[in-house]
């Protein structure tokens, strides 16, 4: 079982769209091991995304991820990284596969709804950036 780490971006929670989230992780075999919401600061935000630092994107993107509650959740299945990238679809919603997160649901390349890990990395660096080892389950 494979772990990666999943946001519902602060566009996705302002329009009412966990609810639709969730049930797309769940009916596609992703279980929900912890999930929890918060409102990130600039600087939280900053250092989540401290990789693209350097990217003309980094002031907005930090801006927007702070701008209002984001849902993180960590998610465990059978190669659960690619899983959840197919399910999001392309981070250009315009390119994104019919019925992906994205393409149903994104407004802008950067209101895209959710973000999740791009590689094992990655997610055990995102996820320990939010969760813990006693809010995960061993």
């Amino acid at each position: 079982m494979a772990r990666t780490l999943a946001i519902i971006k602060p566009d996705g929670v302002l329009r009412g769209l966990m609810g639709e989230v969730i049930k797309r992780l769940e009916v596609n075999n992703l279980k929900i091991i912890a999930m929890k919401m918060l409102h990130m600061t600039r600087d939280q935000a900053e250092g989540f995304y401290a990789v693209h630092q350097e990217r003309p994107f980094f002031e907005s993107l930090t801006g927007f991820m702070s701008s209002g509650p984001v849902v993180v959740m960590v998610l465990e299945g059978k190669n659960a990284i690619s899983l959840y990238r197919d399910l999001m679809g392309a981070t250009d919603y315009r390119e994104a596969a019919e019925g992906t997160i994205r393409a149903d649901f994104a407004t802008d390349i950067e209101k895209n709804v959710v973000h999740g890990s791009d590689s094992p990395e990655t997610a055990a660096f995102e996820i320990g950036y939010f969760f813990n080892r006693f809010e995960i389950p061993a």
